[in-house]
């Protein structure tokens, strides 16, 4: 059976409703969609660090708990496991303070096996960081050799957007190396300055990768593949917390795709239709998750899913 891979930050999130804190739960871009894929029978393995700590032991028994080895994950004894603070505002969207250190010691644990068909899946700060990027040029090589289907979502937070001329270049091998991209429209807005999506899909990202999808909250999706553009309305919802929504947006997605058994060779070939359903399923979790106040879907979403 096929599998995704992930690779990115591990974090603990303290939520705060109002001025104090509500819930304590494991989360990270990258990490939150691996979550929801395995609770969905996915195969998942993450790649990524937590410190030799009570935290970390947390974070470790949750992957176990949720059925995600723990056989990639490096438990550094020189740092702390990272803290964020996310203050839910009257939007409930959150407004984030991470205790983390991003200048930290590459880490050299092993890579999983990636076979043809398997997605790789990475994104966020982690997957343009100087620390880690030699790790990620070549986890990137690997995948793109056995033929995996590469699924980048730059996640360029606000709090990086004074480093976005620095970053890009990075951001552009990812690119480059990348199947499909999804990202929103304020990470094109902090990585370019730009709001039309036509044209961050025409001059950034279309020299580069055929498939962008970019998500706008409320007023839904694009998709940008090859000669296809389309819209995709979403449902009008009153959310609970928006933490994890695009993060399971993309794990939503990577389930249609295997869902519907697309191939790294199909890629080129999906029609609307058959991107409608796979997009029908991005949306499906991201509303799932807009409507708890965890970073992931549900135990219980699996048997109403499938």
């Amino acid at each position: 059976m096929r599998k995704v891979i992930g690779i990115g930050e591990i974090i603990l999130d303290i939520i705060f409703a109002g001025d104090q804190p509500s819930n304590a739960v494991p989360g990270g871009s990258v990490f939150n969609g691996m979550v929801s894929l395995s609770r969905m029978g996915v195969p998942v393995s993450f790649i990524g660090e937590v410190g030799n700590d009570r935290v970390g032991q947390i974070i470790t028994g949750f992957m176990q708990s949720n059925g995600m080895t723990t056989d990639y994950i490096k438990r550094c004894t020189d740092r702390r496991t990272p803290v964020s603070l996310a203050f839910l505002n009257e939007s409930k969207n959150a407004e984030y303070v991470f205790y983390t250190n991003h200048t930290v010691s590459p880490s050299n644990s092993s890579f999983p096996v990636i076979n043809q068909d398997d997605i790789l899946v990475l994104g966020s700060y982690y997957a343009i960081n100087p620390v880690h990027r030699e790790r990620i040029i070549g986890l990137l090589a690997y995948a793109n050799a056995q033929k995996a289907i590469i699924y980048y979502d730059p996640n360029f937070r606000k709090a990086h957007a004074h480093e976005a001329e620095h970053v890009r270049p990075s951001v552009t091998q990812n690119y480059e190396a990348a199947s499909i991209i999804r990202g929103s429209d304020e990470d094109f807005l902090n990585l370019y300055g730009l709001t039309d999506m036509e044209q961050v899909f025409s001059e950034q990202v279309q020299p580069f990768c055929q498939r962008l999808i970019t998500t706008h909250g409320p007023n839904g999706v694009n998709l940008f593949a090859g000669n296809i553009k389309h819209h995709y309305d979403v449902p009008s919802i009153t959310p609970v917390s928006t933490i994890g929504a695009g993060d399971n947006f993309n794990a939503g997605l990577i389930y249609g795709l295997i869902k519907h058994q697309i191939s790294y060779h199909d890629l080129p070939q999906i029609d609307e239709a058959t991107w409608a359903k796979i997009i029908r399923c991005g949306i499906d979790f991201s509303t799932e998750v807009c409507q708890r106040t965890f970073n992931y879907i549900s135990p219980e979403f699996k048997e109403s899913y499938i």
